[in-house]
C-alpha cells in the first residue's frame, strides 16, 4: 500500500510563474507556436468576459468562466490532430474554438440555442459538450471502443473537472480504459473547486493523476498555467493512444479564478486572498511575459492583438444576437432517426400551439 501512494506524479513544467523557462522546451514549440498560443488564450479571456457581461444583462443564460484555465484547452486544442475526436465538457471554449467551433456557436450554446452544438470543420466528429458531471467520460469510453474495434488509428480526448473525478463514471471509465487499452486520453482541468468543495475535501489521494494506477494507465501531472507542458503531455499521450499503447490521464493543476458559473458566488465560500495569490501563477500574464523576455512581443503588437481580438469578439455577439430563433420542435426532431408516432402527434400539438401563441401576440 504505501509504495502505490507514493507513486506521486512529478509535475512537468516548462516556464515558471515569472515567464522563464525551466528547461528546454519541446523541439515541435516554437515562437510562431508560442505567439499562436498567447493570441487564443488572449481570445478565449476576451469571450469569456464578454460570455459574463451578456449573461448579467439577461442576454444569455448561465455561463462557466474558464478564466484562468485558458492554457489547459489551448495546450490540448494545439496537440490534437484533425482527426481525433474530442468530448469534452462544460469549460472547454478554448479547445472546441481550436477544433473549428466559432465563438459564435459557443454563445449560441450557452444562450439556450442547441444549433450551436452542430460542427462543421476540423471538429464535425466532436461530441458536444457535457453538463452532467463525469458523463462524458463514458460517452469517450464508448467512442474509445469504437475506434479500437474498426482498427482506426485515431485516438478520443476527453476533459474532466476535478469534483468530477469522484463520480463513478470517471472510474468505471478509467477501469475499461485500463483493461481494453484503449486509445483514450482523459485530461483533469483540476482547478481546485468543484463548485463549493474544495479540492481537499473532495479525495485522500495527494494527487489526482494518481487515481491512473488502480486502472493501470499511465498518470501525469503538468502545470496547468503554462500551456507548453499542457500541449507537451497531451500530444505525448495522443501519440501513444494512436500506436496502440493505451490510455494516459493528466492531471493540470490550475485555479479557478471565477465563480463556478454565473449562477454561482465564490466569495461566500474562498478568500479574496487565496484569489489574489492565485493571480500570480495565471497563463496569460506568465506567456506574455515570456515572449517579451525574449523579444518575441512588443507594446504595439500586443494592441493590435488586443484590437483584433475585441472586433472578432464583437462580430460573434452581433450575430448572436441578431440570429433568428430556432423553431419550436427543433428538440423533437433529433430524438430519433425517425420521428415515431408518439413524437410526431406531440409535434403536431407543440406547432398548432405555437401557431396560435404567434397569432395572438400578432392580434396585440
Amino acid at each position: 500500500m504505501t509504495d502505490i501512494l507514493e507513486q506521486q506524479a512529478e509535475r512537468i513544467s516548462f516556464i515558471d510563474r515569472d515567464g522563464k523557462a525551466i528547461r528546454e522546451l519541446p523541439a515541435s514549440v516554437d515562437v510562431d507556436w508560442m505567439r499562436r498560443s498567447y493570441r487564443h488564450m488572449v481570445l478565449i479571456r476576451a469571450l469569456d468576459k464578454k460570455a459574463v457581461a451578456l449573461q448579467r444583462t439577461g442576454q444569455m443564460s448561465t455561463y462557466p468562466s474558464c478564466l484562468g484555465q485558458e492554457a489547459v484547452g489551448t495546450g490540448i486544442g494545439l496537440a490534437m490532430q484533425d482527426e481525433d475526436i474530442f468530448v469534452p465538457y462544460y469549460r472547454d471554449q478554448a479547445t472546441q474554438t481550436l477544433r473549428g467551433v466559432t465563438l459564435h456557436q459557443i454563445l449560441q450554446t450557452w444562450g439556450g440555442d442547441e444549433r450551436g452544438n452542430v460542427f462543421e470543420g476540423v471538429g464535425r466528429k466532436d461530441l458536444p459538450l457535457c453538463i452532467p458531471i463525469a458523463n462524458q467520460m463514458s460517452h469517450a469510453a464508448g467512442v474509445a471502443v469504437a475506434l479500437k474495434s474498426r482498427g482506426i488509428r485515431q485516438a478520443v480526448v476527453t476533459t474532466i473537472g476535478d469534483g468530477g473525478t469522484s463520480r463513478g463514471d470517471f472510474y468505471e471509465s478509467l477501469n475499461l480504459a485500463g483493461v481494453w487499452q484503449l486509445p483514450m486520453v482523459a485530461v483533469i482541468n483540476n482547478n481546485q473547486w468543484a463548485i463549493s468543495v474544495p479540492r481537499s475535501s473532495q479525495t485522500g489521494t495527494r494527487t489526482l493523476a494518481q487515481k491512473a494506477v488502480a486502472a493501470g494507465i499511465e498518470g501525469v501531472q503538468v502545470d496547468g498555467n503554462d500551456v507548453v507542458a499542457v500541449y507537451h503531455a497531451v500530444e505525448h499521450a495522443l501519440h501513444k493512444a494512436r500506436c496502440g499503447k493505451g490510455s494516459t490521464l493528466i492531471e493540470a493543476v490550475t485555479y479557478r479564478l471565477s465563480d463556478h458559473t454565473t449562477a454561482d458566488d465564490a466569495t461566500r465560500y474562498r478568500e479574496a486572498s487565496q484569489v489574489s495569490h492565485a493571480w500570480e501563477y495565471e497563463p496569460v500574464k506568465r506567456l506574455q511575459t515570456w515572449l517579451h523576455a525574449n523579444k518575441h512581443w512588443d507594446p504595439d503588437r500586443e494592441q493590435a492583438l488586443l484590437r483584433e481580438v475585441q472586433q472578432e469578439v464583437d462580430s460573434a455577439v452581433a450575430a448572436y444576437l441578431q440570429q433568428p430563433p430556432q423553431q419550436p420542435d427543433d428538440f423533437m426532431t433529433y430524438v430519433y432517426e425517425e420521428m415515431n408516432h408518439s413524437l410526431q402527434e406531440q409535434r403536431a400539438e407543440l406547432l398548432e400551439k405555437h401557431g396560435r401563441q404567434k397569432g395572438n401576440s400578432h392580434g396585440d
